[in-house]
């Protein structure tokens, strides 16, 4: 009986879930990277163990403190992000009850919930104060790194190659894309770690050396979306450092976009010239970016989309409902844009893509959810940078922020937020940034003054 061995173990979560579950909340951070998902269908629905079944605790225990007790800061519930998140997971619940697959979808949902309750939620009440972002940071970031040398490793022993790199991270990810999505994630804020005047000199130093390890690790995992999702965050620091105004920003924009519509039929005859497939070599690697020819990722992922809207122009308002893409998206395909990595199966993944996936399973309000999250997190953050004067706390949110657009710029061609390797820091710095635009308000906007010129607190 291996199992009454646990019996302590959870014991102690029990403790912990009652009396301190911030530090439950760490304990998942810590243990997320190094998670692994059990997919025996003997044992039931996979899971990714430890953290899903604590997650799931801990959104049962809030559940239940919420309805009997209730008290939960009314500041957080009717923010604008909190909003949309409700909106999100409301739309979701309907079309759950519409769906396709019902029991998929509410599973689907439940899981979602479970991400969002504890992370968000909580994770808000957790980074009211300032000291827990950079511990939930340094907690996962020191198992990212474990496995990101473990990683590393592993391939050298495969001879470095870019097919290696597919597998290389395995049992801990499962796809070299959100491996390098979570690094990509996390670069900002690691960045940000090694200019902080507040830590100590040898905290610096390994700010430093995780970033050069991540830096390294990005480049290694010859993942293509993480690249860019990179370059474009970079792009918006300049942005924010030199105070670009939105007017500038948006007329950039839109002239590339007039460009490229009015010039699309070249461009795209230009794209279908590129026959570089994926390879080794980088600056060959970085040249498939726009081979929409040849290349059985590009290929593949263009296939998804056009299953999606497809599927989407069937049920344009209900959709097929949460989760249920890759049941359904098989019928939807074409012959000729299948690739050799296509599947009528519905087990090689979602649609790709955290925007279009919603379309075909939500309805068009589904990716309007989804659009308000992202439109409302990115305002909030820079509404509330523009008032910041402590340059420590500029340069904390400013790298949340980045991480966050990695990820969001990542969602239009790759979709993770169902799994717990992604969903737990994304969600996460979500709430980092509502909490700071919350609860951690520059002092000079609470204080006046008097009319002798004295400061005063106003209340």
């Amino acid at each position: 009986m291996y199992w009454v061995a646990a019996i302590p173990l959870i014991i102690g979560i029990g403790y912990l879930a009652v009396f301190s579950i911030d530090t439950l909340l760490f304990i998942i951070a810590f243990c997320t990277p190094l998670a692994i998902v059990l997919n025996d269908k003997t044992t039931g629905p996979a899971l990714s163990i430890p953290t899903e079944p604590l997650m799931f605790g801990i959104t049962l225990l809030f559940i239940f403190k919420f309805i009997f007790e209730g008290g939960f800061d009314k500041r957080i519930l009717w923010h604008p992000v909190s909003l949309a998140i409700f909106f999100h997971l409301g739309w979701m619940f309907i079309t759950s009850l519409t769906s396709s697959l019902p029991l998929v979808s509410l599973k689907h949902l439940m899981s979602q919930l479970w991400f969002i309750v504890p992370f968000y939620f909580l994770g808000t009440q957790l980074f009211k104060e300032k000291k827990n972002i950079r511990k939930f940071v340094w907690l996962y970031g020191l198992t990212l790194t474990v496995v990101v040398v473990y990683t590393i490793i592993n391939h050298a022993q495969n001879g470095w190659t870019q097919k290696a790199a597919h597998w290389v991270m395995t049992p801990f990810y499962n796809d070299h894309t959100a491996y390098a999505a979570v690094i990509a994630l996390f670069i900002p804020i690691i960045f940000v770690f090694t200019r902080n005047r507040e830590a100590s000199f040898p905290e610096r130093v390994m700010a430093i050396l995780m970033l050069v390890l991540l830096l390294t690790a990005l480049i290694l995992s010859y993942t293509r979306a993480a690249w860019l999702s990179l370059a474009i965050a970079i792009t918006i620091y300049f942005i924010y450092k030199f105070k670009v105004r939105f007017y500038t920003v948006a007329a950039v924009v839109g002239t590339v976009l007039v460009l490229f519509f009015s010039f699309q039929q070249d461009i795209l005859m230009k794209l279908e010239k590129n026959r570089q497939d994926s390879a080794t070599d980088f600056n060959k690697h970085l040249q498939s970016i726009s081979n929409i020819s040849t290349d059985a990722s590009n290929l593949e992922r263009i296939n998804r989309w056009n299953c999606a809207l497809r599927m989407f122009d069937q049920r344009p308002f209900l959709g097929w409902g949460p989760g249920t893409y890759q049941f359904n998206y098989a019928p939807f395909q074409k012959s000729n844009e299948m690739t050799i990595i296509s599947t009528n199966a519905g087990d090689m993944g979602n649609a790709h893509s955290e925007f279009i996936g919603p379309l075909a399973e939500e309805g068009v309000l589904g990716m309007l959810a989804m659009i308000i999250i992202v439109a409302m997190v990115i305002y909030r953050a820079t509404m509330y940078y523009s008032t910041i004067t402590d340059s420590q706390n500029k340069i904390l949110l400013l790298g949340i922020l980045l991480g966050l657009v990695t990820y969001f710029v990542h969602g239009t061609l790759n979709n993770f937020l169902d799994t717990d390797k992604l969903a737990v820091p994304v969600w996460a710095f979500i709430a980092m940034i509502v909490a700071l635009d919350v609860y951690h308000r520059d002092e000079d906007e609470t204080v006046g003054y008097t009319g002798n010129g004295k400061k005063k607190l106003l209340h």
